[in-house]
């Protein structure tokens, strides 16, 4: 019963913003259909490393958490859970990512505590800094680094220009997410773009981060094994990142939810179908 009010608090199904460009970064890396053991421990790293995240960013905001309307309704500020039974959760979840780490090769487990370190980093980045966004991005853009790793025990120029796209994805996501937070952010010092800029300069930063996104998306044709399906997958994402940003006004924050877990979803998930095909095609 607490494994079930812990993984709904952390939201497990979101592991689809992420998910999906690991597995993007594994087909390209392998130029065709990875070994079946290799997509195996990349989904339970996934899952291993995403649970991990969240739980600590759980336990990190929780004081946060309580005097926020949007947020005092889950699990550890609403006492449903204890602290020591969402670190036992944490730890169970970061011991789960080390070892599919260490099925997969040697440099994933080197890299290993450094991805953990940032995933874990992230969760304070929002007391000192309004890049905060972009540390989002950064754990975000671990997938599909580390799915090449996984697959060719080595870091790519494909693989760092496809993290540089997650990044810039999220954190224009992120920001669009953080509008609903302004006056809480002003209110007990803490640091986010909209909060510094404001919703209309913030909500424009953000298409700004989506179009840098979809170049970084479009230099993979010269770079990775990639053709005519990703391409169209591509110019499909930058149609969705625009209906995106139709949604969400600076006086009228009503959709931020649909456009930020609907369209997302469908972003992550799309490409990665039109990736696998055109790899497929090929």
């Amino acid at each position: 019963m607490k494994l079930k009010i812990i993984l709904e608090d952390i939201k497990i199904q979101h592991t689809v913003f992420a998910l999906p460009f690991a597995l993007m970064s594994a087909f390209m890396a392998s130029k065709g259909i990875p070994p079946a053991d290799k997509l195996l421990w990349i989904l339970i790293a996934m899952v291993g490393a995403r649970s991990a995240a969240m739980s600590f960013n759980r336990i990190a905001d929780v004081d946060y958490d309580k005097k926020n309307p949007r947020t005092k309704e889950r699990a550890l500020p609403k006492g449903e859970i204890k602290k020591s039974q969402y670190l036992i959760f944490l730890t169970a979840s970061a011991c789960l990512f080390l070892f599919s780490c260490l099925m997969l090769n040697r440099l994933a487990l080197i890299l290993s505590p450094i991805a953990l370190f940032i995933i874990f980093f992230y969760s304070y980045t929002k007391r000192f800094t309004v890049f905060s966004h972009f540390f989002l991005g950064l754990a975000l853009s671990l997938a599909p680094i580390g799915a090449w790793v996984a697959v060719r025990d080595e870091i790519s120029l494909v693989s760092i220009v496809l993290g540089l796209a997650v990044i810039f994805w999220l954190a224009g996501f992120d920001i669009i997410y953080a509008c609903q937070d302004v006056e809480f952010d002003k209110k007990y010092g803490l640091f986010s773009f909209p909060a510094r800029l404001g919703t209309a300069k913030a909500l424009r930063l953000s298409a700004i981060f989506h179009s840098i996104m979809t170049i970084l998306l479009f230099s993979l044709i010269f770079i990775g094994n990639v053709g005519l399906f990703y391409l169209i997958g591509v110019i499909l994402i930058a149609g969705l990142l625009l209906y995106e940003h139709s949604l969400v006004k600076p006086d009228d924050l009503s959709k931020v939810n649909a456009a930020f877990f609907n369209v997302n979803g469908i972003i992550s998930i799309g490409l990665m179908i039109m990736t696998v095909i055109d790899i497929a095609w090929k």
